[in-house]
């Protein structure tokens, strides 16, 4: 605590003795004041440099003890005024940064959202840096202002006026990066944009990817000096303003010294790179204009609503920072100050930044969606120039086209032999018409080949194996087999075990060999290598061609 001035200090009140003072009708030892030297001020406080009590009704200390305790004691740093219109205006705003906090969160869920696989040249972080400075600003300004209520409340400048200064620095630095990652974020959705069509339309190593890659890093390491610059320092000189020459001689300087003026040139120089960014993302992403007025009036024509409002907004703010690292009586840290200059400078344009902000979130669509809506038009610009035209999704339920997910196999292959031999499809939900059942049209798995393939003697020269291997297989179709009159058995148990879904699996070709030609079924032909005369003893047959294998 430091020593009041002797300027007001005033001499104790007679008592009854030498040894007594009436202090608002309470009878105080003198001696044992005058042992620990208190003092009594102008003010109404009982102080002796370290320890301050307040001596006026209705906390005046009913009683010392002689080692200099008080009973019934009220100090100094405690809040006995009433919310003073700083306070209430505090309140208010307080609540506006709640309201402020609650659509951040809500939009920071909605843009947020992945509906696309997350790529590496675009992170998901990235999209919800914005949202995140934004949560920033509305919990330090909440902080700011709740503590603010105690500054007017407090008998004499305390804690209070320290948290507050404090937290409005912080809140004033987020309010900055808020406005910078909404700019930067915005160049690279852009980008995306520009990309997706075709993602070699732009290059990873050119002038543009090499700004985009340090300009970030450049903003923020003067942000963060800005931080520096203001936060790690003695706040106490802050609080000695209980008295005018305290104010002059102890507040004043330390709230407009060199490190609060530098860190509002941090800010300034912060706010010309958010600017050099929105026209760099402009000039690259954007129609080319020709012409140094041509330029300027499509920059002004290309910016976005949103940064139209708060990119002024955020200079308005760095301004103010500036003006009260210059003129005391403006600024924020003053007890008792100008309201309407702290509200107006210090908070306005802060929550006015969180607010627009949030309104346009609710405005503007989930960037993933956004993205396949655009893939969306472009196949269907696609599908017009080459002539596709897609029926409507009644069709294939009109015309019998929607696929029971309950139908067996059997059933989905009889489906689409009904569409490769042109037969009618069955109505929706109903039976196959009898003519189209009866009119002679086989099924596949009954087709045979062509009687010209199949009674057509063997050419000259033809091997005995390759007369007596199986008819070939038509790639994409079942196996295909002979109908012949004396063959009615066989065909009527092969088109029993085609119709059938699943079944045992063929022998392999060990099991095969190891039956030998006595396991074949009667009528069936042997096989070559069964058939075959050829002794152990000779050498291996040369294969001169697949059909030999």
């Amino acid at each position: 605590m430091a020593l009041l001035s002797a300027r007001e200090a005033l001499t104790f009140p007679g008592g009854d003795n030498s040894s007594d003072t009436i202090i608002n009708d309470v009878h105080l030892n003198l001696t044992t004041l005058s042992h620990w030297n208190y003092t009594l001020y102008s003010n109404g406080s009982l102080s002796n440099g370290t320890w301050c009590l307040l001596a006026f009704q209705p906390y005046t200390p009913s009683y010392v003890l002689p080692n200099g305790t008080f009973l019934n004691v009220t100090w100094c740093w405690t809040p006995t005024h009433p919310i003073d219109v700083r306070g209430g205006v505090a309140i208010g705003y307080a609540v506006l940064f709640a309201i402020a906090l609650v659509l951040t969160l809500v939009a920071l869920n909605k843009h947020g959202r992945l509906h696309l696989p997350a790529e590496k040249r675009f992170y998901p972080i990235g999209r919800r840096w914005q949202w995140y400075w934004g949560s920033w600003v509305c919990a330090t300004a909440m902080i700011s202002l709740l503590t603010s209520v105690d500054v007017d409340r407090y008998f004499l400048p305390e804690l209070p006026i320290i948290l507050t200064s404090f937290f409005w620095y912080l809140m004033q630095m987020g309010a900055v990066a808020l406005v910078w990652e909404a700019v930067r974020h915005w160049g690279s959705w852009m980008e995306r944009q520009f990309i997706d069509p075709d993602p070699f339309a732009l290059r990873d190593d050119d002038k543009r990817s090499k700004v985009e890659f340090y300009l970030p890093l450049v903003f923020y390491l003067f942000l963060w000096l800005n931080f520096f610059m203001i936060v790690p320092r003695n706040w106490e000189p802050i609080q000695h303003q209980r008295y005018p020459q305290q104010t002059t001689n102890d507040a004043e300087p330390t709230a407009t010294d060199a490190r609060f003026k530098a860190g509002a040139f941090m800010l300034v120089v912060c706010w010309l790179i958010t600017v050099y960014s929105l026209r760099h993302s402009i000039k690259y992403y954007c129609p080319r204009n020709r012409g140094i007025f041509n330029r300027i009036i499509g920059f002004v024509r290309d910016t976005p609503l949103r940064f139209i409002l708060v990119v002024p907004l955020a200079a308005a703010l760095i301004a103010y920072q500036a003006l009260v690292a210059f003129r005391f009586e403006y600024s924020p840290l003053l007890v008792g100050g100008l309201n309407a200059a702290i509200f107006a400078g210090g908070y306005t344009p802060s929550v006015l930044i969180v607010l627009i902000q949030a309104i346009f979130g609710f405005l503007n669509p989930n960037e993933d969606r956004e993205l396949l809506r655009q893939r969306r038009e472009r196949t269907q610009a696609l599908d017009r120039e080459m002539g596709i035209v897609y029926k409507p999704s009644w069709w294939r339920r009109f015309n019998g086209e929607l696929l029971d997910p309950s139908a067996s196999m059997r059933d989905r292959l009889l489906r689409n032999v009904r569409e490769v031999h042109g037969a009618k499809r069955p109505a929706p939900g109903g039976e196959m018409p009898a003519s189209a059942a009866t009119d002679g049209t086989p099924d596949v798995e009954m087709t045979p080949v062509s009687p010209a393939l199949s009674s057509r003697p063997p050419r000259s020269g033809q091997s005995e194996r390759a007369r007596q291997s199986p008819p070939m297989e038509l790639p994409g179709r079942l196996p295909l087999t002979q109908s012949t009159p004396n063959s009615g058995g066989a065909a009527a148990c092969q088109r029993e075990e085609l119709m059938t879904d699943g079944g045992p699996p063929p022998p392999s070709y060990t099991e095969a060999l190891r039956a030998g030609p006595s396991s074949q079924a009667p009528g069936a032909a042997r096989s070559v290598s069964a058939q075959s005369s050829t002794s152990t003893s000779q050498p291996p047959q040369q294969i001169r061609s697949m059909l030999d294998v």
